[in-house]
């Protein structure tokens, strides 16, 4: 019996290391399609977040490679690229040099950028400019993709004004003046948020007229567990909702991914592998 038992234990352990060597290395390509019904031909964009400036092979070739290999459209960087304590930028900029020829990069800031930023790097957005990436902070481009007009805009701020009902009229006056401004138009609206809270609290997804919601942040749940999904997420607490795929939330549709990678959280990633998003818009 006690044979059994430690055949058992040592079972576990060896499926549990297993596990989260590969949700740290293994590189995943996953497929995703969204119907916004306003694309007369197929959008195809590959969606990162959450790299935290973990290396997918030296300068991240291995990362570049299966990228290009998709051939997208647009690659969305959605935050967390690098992390606040970082001592420079070297991994996002390097990455998006090597990615800026396979399609146009848009990078929308998450809580790790703006740390960092604070830590004494107030330059990171030129940098990242400057290495080919179009950088989205409560901003927006207007772009013509396969025939389709599309507007990209990021913003990482909530949605709505912490006023006890979370109500999107209660924003600060230039999250409204932002929101107001970009979701004035017949385009599709593809909207970089690189915390899905940002849209799913208080009225915001019944308030604001925006065609896509693209995040990261959560990192799947960081723990998925078999049968019951991710762990924890955020602002949605334990075993939250909109952590990884397509939802639709009132009048918003969401895609999340899981992300590449993590940063000192309590629990290691498991059952939880790096993830390149393929995300076909319709």
């Amino acid at each position: 019996m006690k044979k059994v038992i430690a055949i058992i234990i040592i079972v576990l352990i060896v499926y549990v290391a297993g596990s989260v060597f590969v949700s740290y290395n293994y590189l995943a390509v996953n497929e995703f399609s969204v119907d916004t019904g306003k694309c007369r031909e197929a959008v195809t964009a590959v969606v990162i977040s959450d790299l935290h400036d973990h290396e997918f092979g030296a300068y991240n070739w291995r990362l570049a490679e299966k990228i290009e290999e998709i051939q997208p459209d647009l690659i969305l960087m959605d935050g967390d690229m690098l992390n606040e304590a970082s001592e420079d930028a070297l991994v996002p900029l390097e990455l998006i040099g090597q990615l800026k020829d396979t399609a146009p990069v848009y990078y929308a800031l998450g809580n790790h950028e703006l740390g960092y930023m604070e830590n004494g790097h107030p330059e990171l957005t030129g940098e990242l400019e400057a290495a080919g990436a179009v950088v989205l902070d409560k901003t927006y481009v207007d772009i013509e993709v396969n025939g389709n007009k599309v507007r990209i805009g990021g913003m990482y701020d909530y949605a709505f004004g912490l006023n006890g009902n979370n109500d999107a009229s209660a924003a600060p006056s230039d999250t409204l003046s932002f929101l107001q401004e970009f979701q004035d138009t017949d385009s599709l609206k593809i909207m970089l948020a690189h915390r899905p809270d940002s849209f799913i609290f208080g009225d915001a997804s019944k308030v604001w007229d925006v065609d896509l919601v693209v995040s990261g942040h959560n990192h799947g749940g960081q723990v998925v567990i078999p049968f019951l999904g991710g762990l924890y997420g955020g602002d949605q607490g334990w075993f939250p909702e909109y952590i990884h795929g397509i939802y639709q939330k009132d009048k918003i549709r969401m895609f999340v991914t899981s992300g590449l990678g993590t940063h000192q959280e309590k629990f290691p990633r498991f059952n939880n592998p790096p993830e390149i998003a393929v995300l076909t818009i319709q």
